[in-house]
């Protein structure tokens, strides 16, 4: 079966805009009759362009009455049929939760075809390292009834990553470890416990998470089994396939924890609204757009996001280099959807992405635009020079005139699980990189007369974990913004620290 998914990927990288212009026709084409699809003519099988000026580009809040009416159970409101699952939206920490639906279509056509490519990509790039020799370690979120329909026992509620593991085949599942009633767990503590005993003698050839949790997973398997490392723990393990967050200020930990040369390391982008992406090279950050795999990609210019009716382009139109907000049409019934993600090309033939963030979480409260692929970098710059190892960090502004500061800076609250050996340095780094990556930032930091140097805040071990839980957002994809343009957050975060 790898043959036929390295031809489909192929043709990703060789004819992308045909493979998009069918996939958007297939798209309308079954959506037409839903209530969604009459009200803008699906029917008329419209062009791009067309489709473009005769249906906005959407927010979340925008999108929510129809997403409520599938929550509740209406049929073919945004895609045919009855929507079951809905994924709660991970990634924000905002007392309000999104519901995304997701659809039998986008679960098969989107989410299993993508894990089925990214494998067929592993084996291919990774031979040696038997991939299907062993399980696969996946961490996942937890379910809960569909509270809006509570007369249906069928619909459910809860991480992406749980309803992709409830769903799996009976032949995937076998593949996989720990089992279902581990899994979906809702209680993190006792998660954590009982799937660290549970795997420790199982075959784990491949891991499949959120770094900032499998560590914490693979800490408590090697206290359980007496301090050994992971590899002694699992001989055969050979590749980790993770996202969510930038995986650069944690790759040192994982080669503490997992100290094999033999080990393989790709990123992947799925997200709750679709699986968009995945490192198709070995050594590379830049990710492969995947276009056959039921989600359709328009893109705003930075300088357009926000606008009431921004301005869009379609993938024959972007370029390398500038930030894009995407915006997406999918088979979950995601019409123009601003997923809230900014991506910058890093080629276009094939299209190739990198992740520059969320289009709420970036520092610019003086002009600045500092985004978080500039934060991830500097600090896994700051990391390389100064021995230090982040468990997690957030950052935001210090206003003119607050506390013993008459200028503006940025304060970064940080989690260190190894600290730096001169934090005097670290900051220097820091400052140094976000300097190099970026103009804005540079020119307000000249001579101090805008911002001043970075402020550097070492959180104790645990604030952040015990922030998350104080919330019910413990493991699955939860996790706490890295840049924020209020105080409000790390605030917070502070007083946690201080109790």
């Amino acid at each position: 079966m790898v043959k036929p998914r390295l031809a489909r990927l192929e043709r990703i990288r060789t004819e992308p805009h045909a493979v998009q212009a069918e996939l958007l026709q297939e798209l309308l084409r079954t959506a037409r009759h839903t209530d969604w699809g009459r009200l803008y003519g699906y029917a008329d099988g419209l062009s791009a362009r067309e489709l473009a000026q005769r249906v906005p580009v959407s927010s979340y809040e925008q999108l929510y009455p129809w997403i409520e009416r599938t929550l509740r159970g209406e049929d073919d409101v945004l895609w045919p049929g009855r929507v079951q699952w809905f994924a709660k939206s991970s990634g924000t920490t905002n007392a309000r939760s999104k519901y995304i639906p997701v659809t039998a279509a986008s679960l098969e056509d989107c989410h299993y075809r993508a894990g089925r490519d990214m494998v067929a990509v592993a084996q291919t790039l990774y031979p040696e390292a038997g991939v299907l020799r062993g399980k696969t370690l996946a961490l996942g979120g937890s379910l809960s009834p569909n509270t809006f329909r509570p007369d249906d026992p069928a619909s459910h509620i809860g991480d992406v990553s749980a309803i992709i593991m409830h769903n799996l085949p009976v032949w995937a599942e076998s593949r996989r470890t720990p089992p279902l009633e581990l899994a979906l767990l809702g209680e993190w503590e006792e998660k954590l416990e009982r799937m660290a005993r549970h795997v420790l003698t199982e075959n784990v050839a491949c891991l499949a998470g959120v770094p900032t949790w499998m560590i914490v997973l693979l800490r408590r398997v090697s206290e359980l089994a007496g301090g050994a490392p992971v590899t002694e723990v699992w001989p055969n393990l050979r590749l980790f396939m993770h996202g969510a967050v930038a995986f650069g200020p944690y790759r040192e930990l994982f080669r503490q924890l997992i100290p094999d040369e033999r080990m393989r390391y790709l990123e992947i982008y799925n997200a709750s609204e679709g699986y968009l992406a995945f490192q198709d090279q070995p050594d590379s950050q830049d990710l492969l757009l995947l276009l056959d795999h039921g989600v359709y990609y328009e893109f705003i210019p930075v300088e357009e996001i926000g606008r009431e009716h921004p301005r869009t382009l379609t993938l024959e139109e972007v370029e390398i280099g500038p930030i894009y907000a995407l915006v997406i049409s999918t088979n979950a019934g995601l019409w123009r959807y601003q997923i809230g993600d900014t991506v910058r090309f890093t080629s276009l033939a094939p299209y190739r992405i990198r992740i520059a963030g969320r289009t709420k979480h970036f520092l610019n409260a003086f002009g600045e635009e500092v985004v978080v692929e500039n934060a991830e970098a500097a600090v896994a710059a700051a990391c390389a020079a100064t021995g230090a190892q982040v468990r997690d960090y957030t950052a935001a502004p210090v206003y003119f005139g607050t506390g013993a500061h008459s200028r503006g800076g940025h304060q970064w609250l940080i989690e260190f699980a190894q600290p730096p050996r001169d934090e005097a340095q670290f900051v220097q780094v820091l400052d140094a990189t976000l300097r190099q990556l970026n103009s804005d930032y540079d020119a307000k930091r000249y001579r101090d007369l805008a911002l001043q140097p970075p402020v550097l805040t070492v959180a104790p071990a645990g604030t952040f974990e015990h922030w998350l839980a104080r919330r019910g957002k413990l493991g699955g994809q939860h996790k706490v913004p890295r840049l924020s343009n209020s105080r409000e957050l790390l605030d917070e975060l502070l007083r946690e620290a201080a109790e």
